[in-house]
């Protein structure tokens, strides 16, 4: 895949989408009004200092001239007229930025600790994003936990994922390439490993990609080894360690294949293939003695292919 080559700027990083070239010009202007505006009271500044200034000639260093209309209301008026101009750009690009089209792909993300989850028209949910290139996109975002932020900085696109509401954003990426999704509101311990890629494929690409499947195994890889890698697609590194006697929010993974234990309600359990595959899917079913209810469900989010992997790497983990 290739990535984006189209550059930023010293501020900014790539215009990857079709509204952040709009995005840029605004906060460029209004970035220059502020160099010009700066430079014009400084230079001000400095000659008042230098022709007010206390001198044998001039002692008291002080002016007896009375105010002058015409000057106060420039500079009254003028800076009025570009703050009006500035809203009036500033809410056309908003409202580009905001409003979809009608043609718009609806993709549905839910964020929670510490991962996202993108679910698709047919069905099939990812941890990265995919989408195909030249055609609008439009997530309708919801939370399961506490505030998100979701930020693709080369689509210029950025929005806040609240508990029990929905947000939407949209964009249209203009050619293929990779690019960083984060989560840009702190949201707990692991925040800053809440990041995802997006995939922008073409258009045939994306068709033949979403009908074998977005996230299969690649070809010719071992299943533990992809089993690991969705070990830190899902955020599972976040809540289990996979050293011996390692302690976060859960248990740690290291040896964790036909481990005996208990849960709160003293019921016993060995941890084999069903009992991993019921604590990812229905975490609240049998929660570990000595640990908190705390983990998401992960049901509609894994696959069968995903789960077998998952469970492939813990059988290594010993």
């Amino acid at each position: 895949m290739e990535s984006t080559t189209q550059a930023g700027s010293f501020w900014l990083p790539p215009q990857a989408s079709t509204s952040a070239a709009e995005v840029d010009a605004l906060f460029d202007f209004i970035l220059d009004l502020n160099y010009i505006f700066f430079a014009i009271i400084a230079l001000i500044t400095v000659g008042f200092i230098v022709k007010y200034r206390k001198s044998e000639d001039n002692p008291i260093a002080t002016s007896d001239l009375d105010h002058s209309t015409l000057w106060e209301g420039a500079w009254a008026f003028i800076p009025l007229l570009i703050c009006i101009y500035v809203f009036a750009w500033g809410f056309k690009v908003f409202m580009h930025s905001t409003v979809s089209p009608d043609n718009a792909m609806e993709i549905n993300v839910t964020a929670q600790k510490w991962s996202w989850n993108f679910k698709y028209d047919d069905g099939q949910s990812t941890s990265d994003l995919y989408v195909p290139a030249g055609e609008p996109v439009k997530l309708i975002m919801k939370s399961r936990d506490v505030l998100h932020s979701f930020f693709i900085p080369d689509f210029r696109v950025k929005s806040d994922v609240v508990p029990g509401r929905y947000t939407t954003v949209w964009f249209e990426a203009k050619q293929p390439g990779m690019h960083q999704i984060y989560c840009t509101e702190y949201c707990g311990r692991q925040h800053s490993g809440m990041h995802r890629k997006i995939h922008v494929l073409s258009k045939e690409d994306y068709a033949k990609k979403k009908s074998a499947g977005f996230e299969g195994r690649p070809e010719g890889q071992d299943p533990a080894e992809w089993g690991k890698q969705l070990y830190s697609k899902y955020g599972c590194n976040a809540c289990h360690g996979l050293e011996e006697g390692e302690v976060k929010v859960g248990p740690s993974f290291y040896g964790i294949y036909g481990r005996k234990g208990e849960t709160q309600d003293g019921t016993a359990y060995v941890a084999n293939e069903e009992y991993i595959r019921e604590s990812i899917m229905e975490p609240m079913a049998k929660i570990v003695k000595g640990y908190a209810p705390a983990m998401p469900s992960f049901k509609g989010q894994i696959g069968d292919d995903q789960m077998d992997a998952i469970i492939a790497f813990m059988k290594t983990l010993k």
